[in-house]
């Protein structure tokens, strides 16, 4: 069941996404060469129970996992998402980490990714990261009443494989709100005019994950990663559906790239 927001709970779910906006642009100043995922990690948790807020992720289970140890889901280079952070894994010049977080606020879940250079990086991973940023504001765009999911997938689908670029497999966005995922999942790549149809009240974390070499995944527990190890960039915001056009509700003033 896709669940529509009264006013009220969209207030609150716009505060916890608040929290988040303000933390992807402060982890953009922590984010360079020789810097710890899990120093970042720490960052995150601390600043997020200092807004009052808890973090989402950590606890969070699917069934045949242990539950996920963190704060943040760290994804380095080829991770596509899900990456764990570690003291052992440290930033280096070139790197593109992700970093997807999600909190709650009053009850009310948020959600939101950004992809991040470490230093000076290749041509290629900066033209990857501004093609997936691109491609989430293609989705974000279809995302007005009338339409259907399909038209936010179809979105981001042809505009990645118009680009050269390829969309990983079976991984997707989601209904987000009440819960951490909840109805519908928004699939990166499919047909115009299919699935749910989009009315105001609904509460969407759209998320492109984007590969450079191929859409298949290798999946290790919680960690999935390109199958031939290029390059995945990630970049996710909730949005509202309203009379009009979207609110994007993880506002952020960096995630420009």
């Amino acid at each position: 069941m896709i669940i529509r927001k009264s006013p009220a709970e969209i207030d609150k779910i716009r505060i916890s996404c608040q929290i988040l906006g303000e933390l992807l642009d402060l982890l953009a100043e922590k984010i360079m060469p020789g810097v710890s995922t899990w120093d970042l990690d720490a960052f995150a948790y601390d600043f997020i129970i200092k807004n009052g807020a808890k973090p989402a992720f950590k606890g969070y289970q699917v069934p045949g996992l242990s539950p996920f140890p963190s704060t943040l889901c760290t994804s380095l280079n080829s991770v596509i998402v899900h990456g764990f952070p570690s003291k052992k894994v440290i930033l280096k010049e070139g790197d593109i980490i992700s970093i997807d977080v999600g909190a709650i606020k009053d009850g009310y879940y948020s959600d939101a990714a950004r992809t991040y250079a470490v230093g000076t990086i290749s041509p290629d991973a900066q033209r990857l990261m501004e093609v997936t940023l691109n491609a989430l504001y293609k989705g974000i765009e279809a995302a007005i009443p009338g339409n259907r999911v399909g038209d936010i997938s179809n979105a981001i689908g042809t505009y990645v494989a118009s680009m050269g670029y390829y969309v990983a497999d079976d991984l997707t966005g989601h209904g987000v709100g009440r819960y951490l995922h909840e109805e519908p999942q928004i699939p990166n790549a499919g047909s115009a005019g299919h699935g749910p149809r989009l009315q105001p009240g609904m509460t969407l974390a759209i998320e492109p994950m984007v590969n450079i070499g191929t859409n298949r995944v290798k999946e290790n527990g919680w960690e999935f990663s390109v199958a031939d190890g290029t390059l995945s960039a990630h970049f996710e915001h909730t949005i509202l559906i309203t009379d009009s056009q979207p609110e994007i509700l993880t506002v952020a003033k960096g995630e420009r790239v």
